[in-house]
């Protein structure tokens, strides 16, 4: 909220302006926000590969979040999109040229080559890079492999048991309606890596999240392991056409979340708003809102470049620049939210423990 003062000579002019300290609000449960590193430590590692996961949790991440897609021998892999053109080395390779195709992905055309039409072994020979060249360093390209759900788990494993609080998994089921459509559908592979690898009670540090509502729903029938909803601030999700994630998030839409999820994750513009400038707005009524329904929040995605960063807290005009990430999240914790996605692992636990 802001106080003006009107100039008494002048009362049509703002002689200034003083902000009103805002009131943090609690999280659900009372306890401090999770760091969630989103896809590792995505914003000095390729995405999604064992390097970026555990450079994450050496920054201090509480969860990894492995974006999870499967091979054609079924077997769940982690990449942010079943389309691998820009995080590997695919469309270098000669050997698999005639592999390219065009597929319609959640009612979308997408051309280029899908995890589907590869074995495991065949995805193991690819490279990871970098997924946003412009604006991170490509030394570490052509490095590292594209690791499987079982990889993952097995390093937090290892990590883990010299841990006295464990460092959790934050899978998403990526396109689940369409690998099922194509008869590999995501929640027995991952429900078994899960059970062997100890994830098997709602205390479990886990939570299995989607932007879809119809594999959360079959996977809450299956098991009793934590669910998020993620939710965009536009569309709505691919296997309920009639449905919009603004319905879905209104007081009403909540409530109905929370009878087969635990939370959800939304874009964070759908907690603080931008105006036209591009700086922070007023909060919006989600958190407060969503705590209401029992929900956690999980907002996405924080990160440092100043191309992502709202006006107050660009660093300057070079896209690729760093700013004050900081800043930004310690703006959205004030707001009660239960954990966030971010990048930028380091700068997230600094602006949870206040700088």
């Amino acid at each position: 909220m802001i106080r003006c003062f009107v100039a008494l000579l002048a009362p049509l002019l703002l002689a200034g302006c003083v902000a009103e300290p805002v009131t943090a609000q609690p999280t659900l449960d009372g306890q401090p926000p999770i760091v969630i590193a989103h896809r590792g430590a995505s914003g000095e590692r390729p995405e999604h590969t064992l390097e970026s996961y555990a450079l994450a949790i050496e920054q201090g991440a509480d969860f990894i979040e492995p974006d999870l897609v499967l091979t054609k021998d079924g077997v769940l892999v982690a990449r942010h999109e079943n389309e691998i053109s820009e995080t590997t080395d695919v469309a270098d390779r000669a050997e698999f040229a005639d592999r390219k195709a065009t597929k319609i992905i959640d009612g979308r055309a997408v051309t280029g080559w899908f995890t589907e039409d590869f074995t495991l072994a065949e995805i193991k020979t690819l490279r990871a890079k970098e997924r946003l060249p412009r604006l991170r360093d490509t030394a570490f390209d052509g490095r590292f492999e594209v690791p499987t759900f079982e990889e993952i788990l097995t390093l937090l494993a290892r990590v883990n048991r010299a841990r006295r609080v464990p460092v959790g998994v934050y899978p998403e089921t990526k396109h689940p309606s369409y690998f099922a459509s194509i008869g590999l559908p995501h929640a027995a592979p991952m429900l078994e890596l899960l059970d062997r690898f100890g994830y098997r009670r709602r205390t479990a540090p886990v939570f299995i999240q989607s932007f879809e509502v119809g594999n959360l729903m079959d996977l809450r029938a299956k098991s009793d392991l934590p669910l998020i909803q993620l939710v965009d601030a536009t569309g709505g999700p691919a296997d309920r056409p009639d449905a919009s994630y603004a319905a879905m998030t209104s007081p009403a839409g909540l409530q109905m979340i929370a009878a087969y999820a635990d939370g959800i994750g939304p874009n964070k513009a759908m907690i603080i708003p931008r105006g036209a400038l591009g700086r922070l707005g007023e909060p919006t009524s989600l958190v407060r809102d969503a705590h209401a329904a029992g929900l956690k929040v999980h907002p996405w995605t924080f990160r440092r470049e100043n191309y992502f960063l709202p006006l107050g807290n660009k660093g300057g005009v070079n896209p690729a620049g760093h700013g004050d990430l900081v800043g930004e999240i310690e703006a959205f914790l004030k707001t009660g939210i239960d954990g966030l996605f971010s990048d930028n692992v380091r700068e997230a636990v600094a602006a949870r423990a206040g700088r």
